[in-house]
């Protein structure tokens, strides 16, 4: 590909984005995996170390992840769900995977949970037009399990980079395969919940998961305690 083909106002620092996934590596190798292939205007791009805006950054991390055969995964999905939202916003909420619905429509959090998430969001005042929204991994479980490792470690590289080319200023981790992945931790959700932490400089406030709370009611109370203490560092920016 010429230089020309390459649209030379992509995305934030990929030559940074690049250094982070060879820190990565080592730990797909230990999995088995043989790493993230990159298309040529990526490659191009990543020599050049050209910024732009977060938008097309996006559109390159889904030209990337193409036709994704890197797992299993790939095999009982009906659509890669990439993730929606502003390429420009301050929170990136960060969900475990696309349930039945999400794989039918190719979005995340369109399903009950869904709803409810647009809920939740309403109440401490944004709508998901001010949000960016992914997943730990993107394409749906058989029968909505939980994710194996080796399905993660196929994924992830893509969302680290979703993150650094939108660079937010906060993100809220939803369940627990998503605030353990970003955080590398074994504590539950339910000492995570509540407070803080931080995942390459950006705060992470870990809370749980919509579907979680559709099945236990009871903890509506902590997650909208979690959600004021989001609003709350959201609106001080």
């Amino acid at each position: 590909m010429s230089n020309h083909g390459v649209n030379t106002n992509v995305g934030r620092d990929l030559c940074e984005i690049a250094h982070d996934l060879q820190g990565y590596l080592p730990y797909l190798k230990r999995l088995g995996y043989k790493g993230v292939p990159l298309s040529e205007a990526s490659v191009e791009i990543l020599e050049q170390g050209d910024k732009g805006s977060e938008a097309e950054a996006l559109e390159m991390i889904r030209k990337d992840l193409g036709d994704c055969r890197r797992c299993g995964l790939h095999k009982g999905r009906k659509h890669i769900v990439f993730g929606v939202g502003n390429p420009k916003a301050r929170l990136v909420l960060v969900g475990e995977g696309p349930g039945y619905e999400e794989d039918l429509h190719g979005a995340p959090f369109v399903g009950q949970a869904g709803q409810l998430l647009t809920k939740i969001l309403k109440a401490i005042h944004l709508s998901r037009e001010d949000v960016y929204i992914g997943n730990i991994i993107k394409c749906r479980p058989p029968r909505n399990r939980n994710p194996e490792p080796e399905e993660i470690a196929a994924c992830l590289p893509f969302l680290q980079r979703q993150i650094r080319a939108i660079r937010p200023g906060l993100i809220c981790a939803l369940g627990t395969f998503a605030a353990q992945t970003l955080l590398q931790t074994h504590t539950p959700i339910s000492r995570l919940r509540g407070h803080f932490h931080t995942y390459e400089d950006i705060p992470v406030l870990p809370t749980y998961h919509p579907a979680f709370l559709l099945r236990n009611p009871a903890k509506k109370r902590d997650a909208w305690e979690d959600m004021q203490e989001l609003q709350r560092a959201y609106e001080q920016g």
